[in-house]
């Protein structure tokens, strides 16, 4: 259903619809990420889908709650500090991942609404993160944003200054650095993106990484992704500002 369509058409039974699609794509994303698994030889469940629920509301991610998910994914703090609370306190499993650019004046937001963060890409945020964690008695973890394509505009630490930083984040911040995330160049075939980040986590004795989105994620998963970013092809076409 269109943007258009949800404005012009706000009846209950429309409603109903939408929740329905909601749930029922979220069935077939679980699906194709157990297959997925499966077809690498993969142990069931060593993939968490992350629902990316950035720019949706409250009445829109609450079909997914309602159909199991637990975990999502948010880009903006100020976003989600707008809607999540109160959906936290009807789901209290939920698990809150940021995946957006963060910056350090939103670490204090940052640490006390989400659980995980896969946005770690430089000093300065990385310090200002501990110091929030110590100061919040809050054990958040971590992924490593790397820029695999090292693309200047583009958020992240450049591939070959990440094992210094990942070392700087755990051994002198005490970080709980699990894996690490990227995002490839739009232009680009995924899969070189994905196995250089695999390459880099497994000399540094990490386990998690965080990539695939809804475009990419089955390719993700026979290259060892531990978590996946989808949000499109569970929600729905996201809202025009």
């Amino acid at each position: 259903m269109s943007a258009t369509d949800k404005a012009t058409s706000p009846t209950a039974p429309v409603r109903a619809s939408s929740e329905s699609d909601a749930a029922s794509r979220l069935a077939d994303i679980r699906e194709a990420v157990a297959r997925a698994g499966a077809d690498a030889g993969r142990p069931a469940g060593s993939t968490t889908l992350i629902a990316v629920s950035k720019t949706f509301d409250a009445g829109e991610i609450r079909p997914v709650l309602d159909a199991g998910q637990c975990v999502f994914g948010e880009n903006r703090v100020q976003e989600a500090q707008g809607k999540w609370p109160e959906l936290r306190a009807a789901f209290p499993d939920v698990e809150l991942h940021l995946i957006g650019p963060l910056q350090s004046n939103k670490a204090k937001d940052a640490v006390a609404l989400f659980d995980v963060i896969h946005t770690l890409d430089r000093e300065k945020i990385a310090r200002a993160l501990a110091a929030e964690c110590k100061a919040q008695d809050r054990a958040l973890r971590f992924f490593v944003q790397v820029n695999t394509g090292e693309e200047p505009q583009k958020a992240g630490i450049a591939p070959h200054e990440t094992d210094d930083f990942v070392a700087f984040c755990r051994d002198e911040l005490g970080l709980d650095v699990a894996g690490l995330m990227c995002i490839p160049p739009v232009d680009d075939t995924p899969g070189p993106h994905f196995a250089l980040l695999a390459k880099i986590a497994a000399r540094n004795g990490l386990a998690g990484l965080s990539m695939g989105m809804s475009a990419d994620f089955e390719g993700a998963i026979r290259l060892g992704a531990t978590h996946v970013r989808v949000g499109s092809a569970i929600f729905g076409s996201r809202p025009r500002p």
